[in-house]
């Protein structure tokens, strides 16, 4: 049985960011990281981007060039993944019939596309992004031309497949079943712009509609039959309805969680010597009032991987990073910073019709969320005030004669 002090479970932003972040502080003795993935660690947001639009080669999206990790004796276990742990033995059970023990272990698992339910959703030619391997059989799909595609699920996931789907000259429709698009991720008003953007560039957009069941012939995918009655023909059908956190084992184990897993602010689960960090770890954060929430964002994979490292090297600090989010969609770049939920007031900043505008959003009077639309300036400023809890008049803040960086 191998044995390593250190074993990590994920090979996305945040257990290769463990593993850099372990020997930045001066670890020595042995790192494994283990993925179920057969790629070296690569960045996931280019998936639904510029790797889909085959505008960025595989090669451009690896977060460190594979020899790295050799240089720094983080040995690679890809095409395994951990399947059981006994904490007590400190203990892990790999899918390929091995057994390694380790003194510290990071789960950095992240989550499973969550799939259609629905009659129809195993057909050939219902996708997820996920994963290279997902993006590339789509791409594969998109080989032949043009072709007719259903997204269901108006998050970034869904409206950036959009997004490059038409540029390759798609026929698109995206199906939400919520009354607007990035629900879960951006106020009304930005939600009405970015609707009415998509459907400037010929997207069938449906809100408050829901799928009852994919049609095929032969196995492959023909439509989408809706709530409304109508079916929808298409050739593709991409699900982007969120993930489902991967932390089986970890709960079988008897880790605390109901929604992942849960950990405190050194990123520690209620197991000892197991730490969690990324999209699967339920964690308190000072942004979101001390709610327990999850963050999918590479920002929180990156930083919680840096405090877990921090805490085994002997340096514990809390997780107080701010979240910040980004996403690209035709000529319009994205960029959040701070949690907009539980806002009470909102202060429209600049034009959208000029195509670079934000929104500040304040609880109680204070700032503690901005998205940003083509103006790097208010989001790179912004972010202090986020972080200050400042209390800015609203009609100070809407005045971009001002900068931000000039309100305290």
């Amino acid at each position: 049985m191998e044995h390593y002090d250190v074993v990590i479970v994920g090979s996305g932003h945040g257990g290769a960011q463990a593993a850099i972040a372990l020997r930045q502080a001066g670890h020595e003795d042995t790192i494994l990281m283990v993925s179920r993935d057969r790629n070296p660690p690569y960045e996931r947001p280019p998936l639904s981007k510029d790797y889909l639009a085959g505008e960025k080669p595989f090669e451009k999206i690896l977060i460190r060039p594979e020899q790295f990790w050799a240089d720094r004796n983080v040995t690679l276990r890809l095409g395994a993944n951990a399947n059981e742990i006994d904490p007590r033995s400190h203990t892990i059970s790999l899918s390929d019939d091995t057994k390694v023990t380790y003194r510290k272990l990071i789960w950095a698992g992240g989550g499973d596309a969550r799939r259609l339910s629905c009659p129809g959703a195993d057909l050939a030619g219902v996708h997820t992004i996920r994963g290279r391997r997902d993006t590339d059989a789509l791409k594969s799909e998109l080989e032949g031309g043009p072709k007719r595609a259903v997204i269901v699920g108006a998050g970034y996931i869904g409206l950036e497949a959009a997004a490059v789907l038409r540029k390759l000259g798609c026929d698109v429709a995206v199906i939400e079943m919520q009354d607007r698009v990035l629900a879960r991720v951006a106020g009304a008003e930005l939600s009405g712009f970015y609707a009415a953007e998509h459907r400037a560039h010929g997207v069938d957009l449906r809100l408050e509609t829901g799928v009852e069941r994919i049609e095929g012939v032969d196995g492959r995918v023909t439509g989408v039959a809706l709530t409304t009655g109508e079916t929808l023909p298409c050739d593709i059908v991409i699900a982007g309805i969120g993930i489902v956190p991967s932390v089986g084992p970890l709960i079988a184990a008897g880790a605390a969680g109901s929604n992942g897993v849960d950990v405190d602010t050194y990123c520690r689960t209620s197991l000892d010597d197991i730490y969690a960090i990324g999209d699967c770890a339920a964690h308190p954060n000072p942004y979101a009032d001390n709610a327990v929430i999850r963050l999918e964002s590479v920002q929180n994979a990156n930083d919680m991987a840096t405090v877990a490292a921090r805490a085994i090297m002997g340096d514990k600090q809390d997780y107080d990073a701010v979240p910040w989010f980004w996403s690209n969609q035709y000529d319009l770049r994205l960029q959040t910073v701070g949690i907009s939920t539980g806002h009470d007031a909102c202060v429209l900043r600049g034009d959208p019709a000029d195509r670079k505008f934000a929104m500040i959003y304040l609880k109680e009077g204070c700032v503690i969320a901005l998205d940003c639309v083509n103006n790097t300036r208010d989001y790179a400023q912004g972010r202090k005030l986020v972080e200050a809890r400042s209390e800015i008049d609203p009609d100070l803040l809407a005045d971009t004669q001002v900068p931000l960086k000039e309100m305290r």
